[in-house]
């Protein structure tokens, strides 16, 4: 769960633009996307594997400098 206080004289316009940087931080908006629509296991499957071939192939990049 997610809390702003307000600091200050900050406006709700302000405050409003701090909540969604913290949701995009803790990735909810990306999930929230996903989860909007129905996908298959099989697609599910496949995703997940296209990220961890990124990130063995991110990590034995940037692991050798």
């Amino acid at each position: 769960m997610l809390k702003i206080r307000s600091r200050g004289n900050e406006t709700v316009e302000q405050m409003l633009k701090r909540f969604k940087k913290l949701c995009e931080k803790e990735g909810l908006t990306k999930e929230i996307k996903r989860n909007s629509y129905y996908e298959k296991p099989s697609e599910r499957k496949r995703r997940q594997l296209r990220k961890a071939v990124r990130q063995t192939i991110r990590k034995q990049r940037f692991g050798t400098k």
